[in-house]
């Protein structure tokens, strides 16, 4: 608990002046004021975060968190909790999706095992961090014990932070859980007082059946729980995962390290909801990557405040949409750094 009380403490708002700075040296450069539309929201968005109107971007590393879910007992997946470890090992041969993006905009991928019921062997580019074979079913009990939410959440501190040590200079959020998407359902209708219907979507693919009996059983675990929407920690131990208390760390280690972080999708957002709970000042840094088809998704979004920058009907989750905004947010900076200015060009102003 000390780490995350120390983390909270040091996160500071972005500099309003520093984004009028930022805005004043995209005005200048050879364009109609406000012409590149979101491209210069995120330029000085970058530049206020860094304090630095020349945002570095190069070294970008996703984190992909695995983690496995109790709740899958109760049939809310298409897929059996085995593919989660099977998933991690094809993300460390590089086969998967977020592999394959990350590749494109030139972005490392880790992977952390948070919480998978599975013994894995140490290998390049996995992180063994793991506080539990994952939670309990939540339909039955917590989730997890407050001591293991918190325990998970300083796991993804501590990433922030060696990443900062690192020099890494923007970093993204993945997750890798089978029956993971009821967690994250679960969160959003405990904190925001919602309908679970109006939150719950297919996940991996389910049909109107087996949607039905998710929505039950996400009901059910919630009426046991009664999460205190006003304590986002007791949220995440009685109805949240392992890989979400992990991203909600990351997100809150980025913020007090002054890194910018780029939000995937559904899963992720509920971990970047939880951070955003905890303190207000870290929707200062999140990026929102992507916007998902999941229905909840919107929800958690408008309560952080966040804007996608995508919208390509994506639901894959592990970090993809993280890895495609990462090229558009680099675009930003580069606009920022080396578009040239009217006196520059010898092109008439205004």
């Amino acid at each position: 608990m000390e780490l995350l009380n120390k983390t909270l403490a040091n996160i500071q708002p972005v500099d309003e002046d520093f984004l009028a700075k930022a805005q004043e040296k995209l005005d200048n450069k050879t364009k109609p004021p406000g012409s590149l539309g979101r491209l210069e929201e995120m330029a000085r968005r970058l530049a206020a975060i860094n304090e630095d109107l020349t945002p570095s971007t190069e070294k970008k590393v996703i984190f992909t968190f695995a983690g496995d879910h109790g709740i899958v007992e109760e049939g809310v997946s298409l897929f059996p909790k085995e593919v989660t470890p099977q998933m991690v090992l094809n993300f460390l041969r590089g086969g998967a999706g977020v592999n394959v993006l990350a590749r494109h905009v030139g972005a490392e991928v880790r992977v952390v095992d948070i919480g998978v019921d599975f013994d894995f062997e140490p290998s390049p580019g996995l992180i063994i961090r793991k506080i539990a074979k994952g939670t309990r079913n939540f339909a039955k009990g917590s989730a997890m014990t407050r001591e293991e939410a918190v325990a998970a959440l300083e796991v993804g501190i501590a990433l922030a932070d060696q990443a900062k040590q690192e020099g890494v200079s923007m970093v993204g959020t993945g997750e890798m859980g089978i029956g993971n998407t009821s967690p994250s359902s679960a969160i959003i209708a405990a904190i925001a007082r919602c309908s679970v219907r109006d939150v719950t979507h297919r996940g991996t693919g389910i049909n109107d059946t087996a949607l039905e009996k998710k929505i039950a059983v996400i009901q059910t675990g919630l009426d046991l729980n009664s999460p205190n929407p006003e304590d986002p920690i007791d949220v995440l131990a009685k109805v949240g995962g392992l890989e979400i208390a992990g991203i909600a760390g990351l997100v809150l280690g980025a913020a007090a390290n002054r890194i910018p972080v780029v939000v995937d999708g559904f899963i992720s957002t509920a971990g970047a909801l939880i951070a955003s709970e905890l303190h207000p000042h870290v929707r200062d840094y999140i990026f929102a990557a992507h916007s998902s088809v999941e229905i909840g998704h919107r929800c958690m979004l408008e309560r952080i405040g966040a804007k996608p920058i995508l919208d390509l009907e994506m639901r894959l989750g592990e970090g993809t949409g993280a890895a495609l905004a990462m090229g558009l947010i680099e675009a930003s900076a580069k606009i920022i750094k080396e578009m040239a200015t009217f006196a520059e060009a010898g092109v008439s102003d205004r």
